[in-house]
């Protein structure tokens, strides 16, 4: 068996995903090449920043070489701060989803708090943590944090009556109940929380890295902007795009591994 069909992924699937991001960049390279005052360099352009980036001996100068130490920076930004957010707001989400009063107590503020958009934190952050890292690791966590409380408090609260009713009858506990019934029947709807908190991570960390860092992909997008140097604004980008998508993947992949008995996951 080959190694799609051993993932359930058919030739067809391959050529479809493939399908649009090669239009985009045929159409990119169509608008852009050969326009001498276009303010969006063409796909060449960038295909050679980016391994200049990665790899130097293109330009030689300040970005030459520098791609990793960005890219492992913003890493542990980005993990460390959704890990952070999946420690808070798995336990507390959980806690509000199964006892009214702590609902009671804590979903009215939450719900004041969460449509603040994480830019509107920046200033805070700063002042609170001061300018560099920590600053930058706050703004990740919280926008990780409500996708992730959302969605384990949907879960926990929307377990099926009837499973409640059949661990009844086979003689649970009511102690053994939480870990047996409602984490469960709760972990889909975790994981959809997990994958989407891992893609606003991803989402916000060019704002986190606003906060004065010298380092990370976020930094080096925000200085080129300011030296007008587009082909590594854009380089940036992708990078950001290809790490969001495989972290997307590892989560899909551990998604699928843990909840094989799940319909939604099979």
């Amino acid at each position: 068996m080959s190694v799609l069909g051993a993932r359930g992924i058919s030739p067809r699937q391959v050529l479809l995903a493939v399908a649009a991001p090669v239009l985009g960049i045929l159409a990119w390279h169509l608008s852009t090449t050969g326009r001498a005052y276009s303010l969006i360099p063409p796909p060449w352009d960038v295909a050679v920043q980016w391994w200049d980036l990665a790899f130097g001996g293109v330009w030689d100068d300040l970005y030459s070489e520098t791609l990793l130490t960005h890219t492992l920076a913003s890493l542990s930004r980005v993990y460390g701060g959704f890990a952070l957010a999946a420690a808070v707001a798995l336990p507390l989400g959980m806690l509000i989803g199964r006892i009214a009063v702590v609902r009671d107590l804590l979903d009215p503020t939450l719900q004041i708090l969460r449509p603040i958009p994480v830019t509107a934190w920046l200033p805070l952050a700063m002042i609170v943590f001061g300018i560099g890292p920590r600053s930058a690791f706050f703004l990740v966590f919280l926008g990780a944090f409500y996708p992730i409380l959302l969605n384990t408090i949907f879960g926990v609260k929307n377990v099926e009556g009837r499973l409640f009713e059949a661990a009844a009858m086979l003689g649970v506990s009511r102690q053994a109940i939480f870990w047996k019934v409602v984490l469960p029947a709760a972990l889909p709807s975790i994981f959809t929380g997990l994958r989407l908190g891992l893609g606003f991570a991803w989402v916000v960390i060019v704002v986190g890295e606003m906060t004065g860092v010298q380092t990370g992909l976020g930094a080096i997008i925000m200085e080129a902007r300011q030296l007008s140097r587009t082909e590594i604004v854009v380089s940036g980008m992708v990078t950001i795009g290809v790490l969001g998508f495989l972290s997307d993947q590892a989560v899909q992949a551990l998604g699928r591994r843990l909840l094989r008995w799940s319909p939604q996951h099979g």
